[in-house]
Order: C-alpha cells, then sequence, then structure tokens
C-alpha cells in the first residue's frame, strides 16, 4: 500500500519522470535524502519498475497500429508465442482468457508489412486483426488514490 508522500513522488515522476532529485524533493515537500530513501524502497518494493522513455511511433515511421487476437491451432501456443517474441514491430502482448490466447498490438509501415507480420504465423493460429484509428485513452497507470 502507498502513503501519501510516496503518492505524491509517483504522481510527480509520472509528469516528468526526467526531474532531478532535487526538484522532486522540493515539488513534494521532503528532502533530497528522504525522497532518495522511498524512491529506493518503491524500486525494491517493485511499484517502480523502470524509468522510461516514451517514443511516438509516427515519427518513428509507424503511421499504422494494429491490435491482433491471435488463437493458436491445437498444439501450436508455444512456438506462437516464440514467433510473436521475436516480431520487433510487436510492441506488446498480453496472455488472455477466451476464446483467443493472445492480444498483440503492432506498429507497422504499411497494410503490406502488416500482412508479411501475419502471414509468419498464419499456418499456426487464427487471426483477426482489427486497425487502430484513435487512442482516446493511452496507456496509463492505475489510479494511485485510495477509495
Amino acid at each position: 500500500m502507498l502513503n501519501n508522500q510516496d503518492r505524491r513522488i509517483l504522481e510527480a515522476l509520472l509528469g516528468d519522470g526526467r526531474m532531478s532529485l532535487k526538484e522532486l524533493a522540493e515539488q513534494v515537500g521532503l528532502s533530497s535524502p528522504s525522497v532518495s530513501e522511498r524512491l529506493r524502497r518503491l524500486e525494491e518494493r517493485g511499484v517502480i519498475r523502470r524509468y522510461t522513455v516514451e517514443v511516438d511511433p509516427r515519427a518513428l515511421g509507424y503511421p499504422l497500429q494494429a491490435v491482433v487476437r491471435i488463437r493458436p491451432l491445437p498444439g501450436q501456443l508455444p512456438t506462437v508465442q516464440k514467433l510473436l517474441e521475436e516480431i520487433p514491430e510487436c510492441a506488446e502482448c498480453d496472455k488472455v482468457t477466451g476464446e483467443d490466447c493472445f492480444v498483440a498490438r503492432l506498429f507497422v509501415r504499411s497494410i503490406e508489412q502488416l500482412d508479411a507480420i501475419l502471414d509468419r504465423i498464419a499456418d499456426k493460429a487464427e487471426t483477426n486483426t482489427a486497425i487502430v484509428k484513435a487512442q482516446p485513452i493511452t496507456r496509463r497507470p492505475p489510479p494511485l488514490a485510495v477509495g
């Protein structure tokens, strides 16, 4: 469970993960050593897993985003999972319950590139693909507030 000070630290870092320890301490009203110790404990507990950069795929030449539901054929689940792990355009993949086993998010340069990627698993799985038109809610953390 997070206390209010830890929550304020996380909220500040979610707003700007590059701020200095001094800036963070000033923003949350604690000393730098205190914030440093709290960060260390949040990292040790796995609350903070990493500090990262958010990249716009379009700026890197990937104008299309596809969400692909994947249902491996009998006995092909481990093979399909390994293939998905090896596809660099696969930005994330969830193993899910229900009729499908995986839901993957792909960033591609063209429909032709998407087809080529899907062709790699076509003999091992059934797929259902949707092209993302917009992303009204981007990936965000769960609520930090208690209640």
